[in-house]
């Protein structure tokens, strides 16, 4: 079977460093074309191509006649599209795609709310009968072996009774990312608590399984940083659907610092760090296992190829499962605002 097909439509930041690298890294695709709002932007990620053969065609709003996002669309030599653009601008082009006939992986969180959101996956539904089409949403953290090891352990020890995530390190002005236009003045709830936060959100979901997933929040929120709009601090209080509690803080404006994952059930207790899994049952000794460092990102790209070719569709990158991490952090947000109500959640899967 020939290669599919696929365009990238981003010239940021992630779509230089690392989706360039994982389409290349993927046999099952070949990169056809690049689209960016700026020429230089496309430009500059074209120059990252290192894989021999035809470089990618570029597309852009001032490339002139024949260069248009629409005009790539066009072209029936692509067959599928990796999208990584601002947060607010992101469904209006994977609507453009889908009715194009194109399947889609796109870049995390699903939409800026859970409004704008279901609207999308609505529209997809649609599209999707008529025109048989996909739409993905790439979570990388669901497909780093860390995670996708720790979720297997916890599922060995029993019923969750409890759990705790610990997130705290500090956004500092001059920073790759935030020095981004769209992230330093975010039109979008949460800010990087949103676009960094959702990667959390899914860590946990998975970690805790279908039987243990969330089903109320109550939270606190703060900004403790003026350069972090319009918060940059949340700690929360989680309820599952199973009984269970436990503890969801996460700061991106913190003089602390810590990155742990770590899951209480029945028989023993797993800690996801970093770069390791620790195991502990109420039985035994612990046991550690360390991992090489990877973000996930070419193991991703990878399932969504495969899902591509087998023609099925990868669960973990269902929009319902970006649906469900986006609402666990509005309903966060929004109780914040509320002095830490209690809000039920009603999308977890």
């Amino acid at each position: 079977m020939a290669p599919i097909g696929v365009a990238i439509v981003g010239g940021g930041i992630f779509a230089k460093e690392q989706h360039l690298p994982a389409v290349e890294a993927a046999d099952q695709l070949t990169l056809k074309a690049i689209y960016s709002r700026s020429r230089k932007s496309a430009e500059d990620t074209a120059s990252r191509v290192t894989k021999s053969g035809a470089a990618p065609d570029l597309y852009s709003d001032d490339s002139g006649a024949g260069k248009s996002f629409k005009d790539l669309l066009a072209r029936d030599d692509i067959q599928a599209l990796i999208l990584a653009l601002p947060i607010p601008n992101q469904p209006e082009y994977i609507e453009q795609a889908l009715a194009a006939g194109k399947h889609v992986l796109a870049e995390k969180p699903v939409a800026a709310d859970v409004a704008r959101a279901q609207k999308l996956i609505e529209y997809y539904k649609k599209v999707s009968a008529d025109k048989g089409v996909t739409f993905a949403v790439a979570e990388n953290y669901r497909f780093q072996p860390r995670y996708t090891t720790a979720r297997d352990e916890v599922q060995k020890l029993g019923k969750v009774i409890g759990f705790n995530v610990r997130v705290f390190f500090f956004v500092k002005l001059g920073g790759k990312y935030i020095e981004t236009a769209w992230r330093k003045k975010p039109e979008y709830q949460g800010g990087f608590l949103l676009d960094g936060g959702v990667h959390f959100a899914a860590a946990l979901r998975l970690l805790l399984g279908r039987d243990a997933a969330p089903d109320s929040v109550s939270a606190f929120s703060d900004l403790t940083r003026e350069h972090l709009p319009p918060i940059d601090t949340i700690n929360a209080v989680v309820k599952t659907k199973s009984g269970a509690s436990g503890s969801f803080a996460v700061s991106v404006g913190s003089s602390l610092s810590a990155f742990d994952f770590q899951v209480a059930c029945e028989k023993g207790s797993v800690t996801v760090s970093s770069r390791d899994v620790i195991v502990t049952p109420l039985d035994g000794e612990a046991r550690t296992t360390s991992f090489e460092e990877t973000n996930g990102v070419k193991e991703e790209v990878k399932a969504w190829a495969e899902a591509l070719v087998s023609g099925k569709p990868n669960p973990l990158q269902s929009p319902e499962e970006a649906l469900a991490d986006l609402e666990f952090l509005e309903k966060i947000f929004k109780s914040g605002e509320q002095d830490g109500a209690r809000l039920k959640l009603e999308l977890q899967q």
